[in-house]
């Protein structure tokens, strides 16, 4: 008896491989779309279907003359009681508030390097050392007020690290020079 319960999965594997394991449909050539209805797409936006009210785009960013910086770059300046929400968030979320400056440039640029991935202007200096135990937004904004005063032409970015993934969790601008 066991020796026909070895041969019979044996048989079985042999059967299956010899019932077109080789065998490959032959090439018919490329099909005729003379039998298919064909429709003329049109990728002009304008004509796009509506459900017949107006339609209002707001432009996010304007097209000439400035730069995108990071994070919420796309809106207006934030005023202090925003700066304030998005740092009582950064705190909410256990993360260590840091803040860093820029002086000549406050966004990426390529000027020493021309190979692919190499950009100038990724790394900033930091003011001061990352605010351990910092439990209030004001403490970050009365730090961010001294860095404004000290570099008045300069960018200014809050930053949010996570000391347990040992990441930056948040990064976004939190001044910039008059004219930007």
């Amino acid at each position: 008896m066991a020796s026909s319960m070895i041969s019979s999965p044996a048989v079985t594997i042999v059967n299956r491989a010899g019932a077109g394991a080789g065998m490959v449909a032959p090439y018919t050539g490329l099909k005729s779309l003379a039998g298919f209805p064909t429709r003329k797409t049109n990728n002009d936006i304008t004509s796009a279907g509506n459900n017949g009210g107006r339609v209002q785009c707001m432009e996010v960013w304007p097209t000439v003359g400035l730069k995108k910086f990071e994070t919420l770059s796309y809106l207006p300046d934030l005023t202090e009681p925003q700066l304030a929400k998005q740092v009582e968030y950064l705190l909410r979320n256990g993360w260590i508030p840091c803040l860093e400056f820029e002086l000549e440039h406050g966004f990426v640029y390529r000027e020493n390097n021309r190979s692919p991935g190499y950009y100038d202007g990724r790394y900033w200096t930091m003011w001061k050392l990352p605010m351990f135990g910092c439990t209030d937004a004001t403490q970050v904004l009365k730090e961010l007020q001294e860095a404004k005063t000290k570099h008045p032409n300069g960018f200014i970015r809050i930053i949010g690290f996570d000391n347990y993934r040992q990441v930056q969790c948040i990064s976004f601008i939190a001044y910039k020079p008059p004219g930007y």
